[in-house]
């Protein structure tokens, strides 16, 4: 299992080859899943924050960049 540090540089340097499984960064940040419908996912932080992800493996770019935003690692 990668570390998150591994996983970060991943979505920075390769963001085409991030598999769903990977968002598990997000668990890291303090987000927890807190809604599932159909294929899409629904984490939300301690402050509200929350980020719809769909499960699809390879993620889009635009999902990956919006975790990165979010993790202020952009």
């Amino acid at each position: 299992m990668a570390s998150v540090e591994k996983i970060i540089e991943k979505m920075k340097n390769q963001p085409r080859g991030v598999r769903f499984n990977e968002a598990k960064v997000l668990n890291h940040f303090g987000y927890i899943l807190v809604r599932k419908k159909g294929s899409h996912r629904h984490f939300r932080n301690d402050a509200g924050d929350l980020v719809v992800l769909k499960e699809e493996s390879p993620m889009k770019i635009s999902y990956i960049e919006d975790i990165l935003d979010r993790i202020n690692e952009l």
